[in-house]
């Protein structure tokens, strides 16, 4: 699954969560405004109430990319 996808996803299901990096705190539909077509093909997973972390080259979990806040 890529980014996108899911940040699709959380809009989509109306989910009221904040989804936090390094500096701010974000809305779903923000990033989907604001980031670069390449960011969001990047592969991710999200682990729902936790965060959502890249998919490195070998298939495994990488760094984390948000940490999801309930509103």
């Amino acid at each position: 699954m890529r980014l996108l996808e899911i940040l699709e996803q959380i809009v989509e299901n109306g989910n009221s969560i904040l989804l936090c990096d390094s500096d701010k705190e974000w809305e779903a539909s923000e990033l989907l405004e604001n980031l670069s077509e390449m960011r969001l093909k990047r592969p991710a997973h999200m682990v729902p109430g936790l965060y959502i972390a890249e998919i490195n080259d070998s298939g495994y979990m990488g760094q984390v990319l948000y940490r999801i806040k309930r509103k």
